[in-house]
């Protein structure tokens, strides 16, 4: 905290060297920043990750309904965020996107919003449906330039390297909520197979460590 403090900074993560720093939010800035001779950027088209993203919050779509509403309150391994909350986020993530390219910066406030603590699952999956629509209809009809820059709190970033943090952030989330599903012993048919998570920068463990 102190080396944080001393550098300005309140959040992690950060990758540093000496007084200079960068936010270790995108690979590419992160490469840059290192000096490697890596390639680094998304390897999936505008196209295929918009395709991808949707596919996710279809999945959550389907999924969110299994879990019992007696368990929306119990909090996920390892950190204090419940189901219920867990089930907002993964669609908030999409929505702070959308925010961005109307001109609102993406800023971590914007990661900590939660539902009404009483949100029933009714609740959650309405507003699910509403952000996944305003996807839709964004990319049909919105400015969707890859080359397009976004205001973030992790400075500048182009509408691509957004669009596919947004789409694996996204797509973790539902990896998650497979697994609690698995957890409460509740079967159910995984509305996503490996091929669905190729080509993207996902953690390799469903969970942190």
């Amino acid at each position: 905290m102190a080396e944080l403090q001393k550098l300005g900074l309140r959040t992690v993560p950060v990758l540093s060297r000496g007084d200079k720093y960068t936010f270790g939010q995108s690979t590419k800035q992160i490469v840059d920043f290192l000096g490697l001779n890596e390639k680094s950027g998304p390897e999936l088209t505008t196209d295929e990750l918009a395709a991808r993203v949707d596919k996710y919050m279809g999945a959550a779509l389907e999924l969110i309904p299994m879990m019992p509403a007696d368990r929306l309150g119990i909090h996920v391994p390892g950190r204090p965020r419940s189901y219920r909350t867990l089930s907002f986020h993964l669609f908030r993530v999409v929505a702070a996107f959308l925010d961005a390219n109307e001109g609102t910066s993406l800023d971590q406030a914007a990661f900590r919003e939660e539902p009404a603590p009483d949100a029933d699952t009714a609740t959650l999956v309405a507003y699910g449906q509403s952000v996944r629509q305003r996807f839709k209809d964004w990319w049909a009809k919105g400015d969707t330039t890859p080359t397009k820059e976004l205001p973030t709190y992790y400075g500048p970033q182009s509408l691509h390297e957004l669009m596919e943090r947004t789409t694996w952030h996204c797509g973790q989330h539902v990896r998650q909520y497979m697994m609690l599903l698995e957890k409460e012993g509740v079967s159910h048919p995984a509305p996503l197979q490996p091929p669905d998570f190729t080509k993207l920068p996902f953690p390799q463990n469903v969970w942190d460590g």
